[in-house]
């Protein structure tokens, strides 16, 4: 079995029984086979896996901290998933921005962070995405995620700081694509 196909499996297991979610994965999932041609053909496996993986964390078998990136993260390690795919799950739309608000930043630190095409990609096929799988433009992903949470949430903190820096993941995706 390859890896974009382990991958499935896992999210099936964890996620599907979240409802919409399992959705908004599998949408993710679709979106970055789209868009793999913006990451090296080596690359494009790992992309894909990672999209599939990157909500595990709120499945509530492995998510101990309430915090999905590094919980699932966390299990993605634990399992001897590889490097790259745990890192890119660990960072994946702004996690490092949470963490602040979190106070986890220490936690998050565990794993290292690569501002790379990698991430950039796995950022847009997410954040392109909407909660229930539909296809949507970063600024109304962004709208509908500030619009779910008051503005004294972390979530709704993250993203009023983290939204103008994570639309030029989208940007440098885009011209990835267009080239």
């Amino acid at each position: 079995m390859g890896l974009t196909e382990e991958a499935q499996q896992l999210a099936e297991r964890l996620v599907k029984p979240l409802g919409r979610r399992w959705k908004h994965v599998q949408a993710v999932a679709l979106r970055a086979s789209q868009i793999d041609h913006a990451v090296a053909p080596s690359d494009r496996g790992t992309l894909v896996a990672a999209a599939w993986l990157h909500d595990i964390g709120y499945s509530s078998d492995i998510g101990h901290t309430r915090f999905h990136p590094l919980d699932g993260a966390r299990y993605l390690k634990q399992e001897g998933w590889q490097a790259t795919v745990v890192n890119l799950v660990a960072h994946h739309s702004g996690a490092r921005f949470e963490a602040i608000e979190r106070g986890m930043s220490a936690e998050l630190g565990e794993f290292p962070f690569e501002d790379s095409p990698l991430l950039d990609a796995l950022v847009t096929a997410d954040l392109t995405t909407g909660p229930g799988g539909e296809s949507v433009t970063y600024d109304e992903r962004i709208s509908e995620i500030l619009s779910r949470y008051p503005a004294d949430d972390p979530v709704h903190r993250t993203w009023v700081k983290a939204a103008p820096i994570l639309r030029k993941s989208i940007e440098r995706t885009e011209v990835r694509l267009a080239a």
